[in-house]
């Protein structure tokens, strides 16, 4: 039987991180997935619950959890009902509470083992974990599924960027729940301000650790050439693209099914085969 939990940590600006595991109850110390989401993303967003499933049956803990200012609230944590909060985000608060959760990992009373952390980032927090894995030797292994390798480049410039620092916000439209999702000024400023810290390419390169690069070849959202550029930066990578897929891998918002789509089950069964071995 799988044993399932939430929890709450404490994030940045106080606010909450909430966090989820599961797990197939073991004698034995287990190794540890903790799963990442993306922009406008979410823990529970379509199949990622009953991917996790797939790695609990499969004989990981796995973990995941919602960034603190992702625009969810712990009372709420579908969707997004608190947009001041997702206006406050940036990537430095993510890459912090990555490492947040590392820490929580490594001082938690969960039947696991701690010498095989492994992380699992889907498109933005792609670029985040590897990030933090370039920077932390507590990550055994990284998966970056559908990763972003540029944050400059996915930033307006000319005169949207002047726009945006006149006004101090910029809006993107959330096709999916109608939402105009704001962001302050400061997330462009805090990328400047850290831009040799958040630049993908730069930090894979540093990575010593096994990467797994995992990319839709039909990727809607972020080409498929961001994957052959991390595979080139990323000194112990290994590239596998899945044919015809998209940016989710065949799911949706929400997942009603009780099987994965297709193109994550295989995924999944790339990603579980990558841990093992």
């Amino acid at each position: 039987m799988i044993t399932s939990n939430n929890n709450v940590l404490k994030g940045e600006n106080n606010r909450a991180i909430l966090l989820d595991y599961q797990y197939l109850e073991s004698d034995q110390q287990l190794p540890v997935v903790v799963f990442c989401h993306g922009y406008k993303g979410f823990k529970d967003w379509g199949a990622w619950s009953l991917m996790g499933s797939a790695f609990a049956k499969a004989g990981f803990l796995f973990i995941k959890f919602n960034y603190s200012h992702n625009g969810g609230t712990v009372e709420e944590p579908i969707d997004f009902p608190d947009l001041d909060a997702f206006s406050k985000n940036n990537y430095s608060m993510e890459v912090r509470e990555t490492k947040l959760v590392l820490d929580w990992i490594e001082s938690s009373q969960l039947p696991i083992d701690k010498t095989k952390i492994n992380l699992i980032g889907h498109s933005r927090a792609g670029g985040i974990t590897t990030i933090v894995t370039a920077n932390d030797s507590r990550v055994s292994k990284l998966i970056t599924l559908a990763g972003v390798a540029d944050y400059a480049e996915r930033f307006p410039s000319g005169k949207a960027l002047e726009e945006w620092k006149e006004k101090g916000v910029m809006h993107v439209k959330n096709g999916r729940t109608g939402q105009d999702m704001p962001h302050l000024y400061q997330f462009f400023e805090d990328f400047k301000n850290n831009e040799e810290d958040l630049t993908i390419l730069k930090q894979a390169q540093k990575i010593t650790q096994p990467h797994l690069i995992l990319h839709g070849d039909n990727d809607e959202a972020v080409h498929v050439n961001d994957a052959h550029k991390l595979h080139k930066a990323s000194p112990n990578s290994q590239l596998k693209l899945i044919r015809d897929a998209n940016h989710v891998l065949g799911a949706s918002h929400p997942w009603h099914q009780d099987r994965l789509p297709e193109d994550l089950r295989q995924a999944v069964q790339c990603m579980i085969n990558f841990l093992r071995y």
